[in-house]
């Protein structure tokens, strides 16, 4: 049952020495249910706030908010530009803790009543820069939470488990999380002071005649911290209307490093929050809340079109391909030959030529003699016609693509078929002979020959040999 506010006003002369309290009403903005609060008034006309505890978590969060309050002294306070509550004491109400503090005037504004434009959206987002700007040694001197972002992302990820093991998370979310976990873009950010988790009625407004209402306060410090800001802009998915002014105001007014993934990770952890709440409903053995979560995390499946991680498209910069180079695992280089891949000689030319097949090329290491270019400069302009009995196979054995580049061929024992010019004796010096057999080797340039007259056949069948014996000797090295 509720406690009265004379009830607890009267636990604040118990709790601030010398306090005279003259009056009490309740706390108009209402809380959220899980304290007991109300307004006491002194006899000096001052209004202070107490809240009491109904349960040892909300008693455990008030005695976390003694502390923060008092991390705040008076040169923090200097660098905000708005109020934060000041402590005054601490005491009992009955059995239960209880927190007196300053009260804060003004009025609080529900996430979804916040409006876009100038105004309360851009005064939200420079009041959360502000707190954001607090040096680190307001947490640390308190020995307040601190967490890296390396830790923040790891806290993540094993909520994310958590969830996923209570079997009440669809498979969709829990794959949409993961990804996003995973992402490594979204989580290069630095960490900065945070409220911890900041929310619409933690930020109390007065109007002002030229810029409509402006941030006069902030409540809620209980989870003062250095971590992720995105924890402070997770509510901003229950603003629609005001979200993107908030978030730009945020990062005109930030003087940290720009932190692309902010966005995208503050909406992760409002998804989240539905996580935590199953897993309190799960911990407590709560089945009501249990399938309370459930269902919301059922309807917010239904209800996503798109995904939290980002993903490389047709457009992706330079340090994207970069990233995806680094993780294709290093494997051993093939080898390959390239001994005939020079602008010297076209390989395409020899690929009807078997590796048994030498005659193309004369004898091996003959050396070309005078004789043997006076006697080609002689030699008739038109080659001789086929000779269908005795033309020789020249793919019997396979051509040289298809045989295995490391093995070789002795030849040396063609050499006796061959004259000592390096002419076949099957040959006719005659080449208008329709009888005589074709010269040994010579392809038509439809089968992959050399076009041209008997001298340039012969020069370039020499070029030939001596290339192709480069080659069968670079393959078995």
């Amino acid at each position: 049952m509720a406690r009265s506010p004379f009830t607890l006003a009267a636990a604040v002369t118990a709790a601030v020495p010398g306090a005279d309290v003259v009056g009490a009403r309740a706390l108009s903005s209402g809380g959220d249910g899980r304290f007991d609060s109300a307004v006491a008034t002194l006899a000096d006309g001052t209004e202070v706030v107490i809240r009491a505890s109904n349960d040892d978590e909300t008693a455990s969060e008030l005695a976390k908010e003694s502390l923060a309050l008092r991390a705040l002294t008076a040169g923090a306070r200097s660098m905000l530009r708005f109020a934060a509550p000041e402590h005054l004491g601490d005491g009992r109400v009955g059995d239960t803790r209880a927190l007196v503090t300053t009260l804060l005037p003004g009025f609080q504004i529900d996430a979804a009543d916040v409006p876009a434009g100038p105004g309360a959206a851009v005064a939200i987002g420079k009041a959360v820069a502000g707190v954001h700007a607090l040096p680190a040694s307001v947490v640390r001197s308190a020995g307040l939470a601190e967490r890296t972002a390396a830790e923040a992302r790891d806290e993540v990820r094993l909520l994310i488990d958590r969830a996923a093991a209570t079997g009440r998370v669809s498979a969709r979310l829990t794959v949409r999380w993961r990804e996003a976990v995973d992402a490594d873009d979204l989580w290069r950010f630095e960490s900065a002071v945070t409220l911890g988790g900041a929310h619409a009625e933690s930020f109390v407004f007065a109007d002002d005649d030229e810029r409509g209402p402006r941030v006069t306060g902030i409540v809620g410090w209980h989870a003062l911290s250095i971590g992720d800001p995105a924890v402070d802009l997770a509510w901003l998915t229950l603003a629609a209307d005001a979200r993107s002014d908030v978030l730009d105001a945020y990062a005109s007014a930030t003087l940290r490093a720009p932190d692309a993934g902010l966005a995208t990770r503050a909406r992760l952890l409002a998804e989240l929050e539905l996580a935590r709440w199953l897993l309190h409903g799960h911990d407590t053995h709560r089945a009501d809340i249990v399938d309370d979560a459930a269902q919301l995390l059922d309807a917010l499946a239904d209800g996503i079109h798109d995904d939290l991680a980002p993903r490389a498209g047709a457009g992706a910069g330079v340090d994207e391909a970069m990233s995806a180079l680094d993780r294709v695992p290093a494997t051993g280089a093939t080898r390959i030959d390239t001994s005939m891949q020079t602008d010297t000689y076209d390989a395409s030319a020899f690929a009807g030529i078997s590796m048994d097949d030498t005659s193309a090329f004369g004898p091996r290491g003959a050396a070309r003699t005078d004789e043997d270019d006076e006697g080609a400069s002689k030699a008739p302009k038109e080659d001789a016609a086929p000779h269908d009995g005795a033309r020789e196979d020249l793919t019997a054995t396979g051509s040289i693509e298809h045989r295995d580049p490391n093995a070789t061929e002795d030849l040396g024992d063609l050499r006796a078929s061959f004259g000592p010019s390096g002419t076949s004796p099957q040959g006719s010096a005659d080449g208008d002979d329709e009888d005589s057999p074709e010269r040994p080797g010579t392809l038509l340039p439809s089968e992959g020959g050399i076009a041209g007259s008997d001298s340039d056949v012969a020069e370039a069948h020499r070029a030939a040999r001596a290339a192709f014996q480069r080659w069968t000797s670079a393959s078995s090295e």
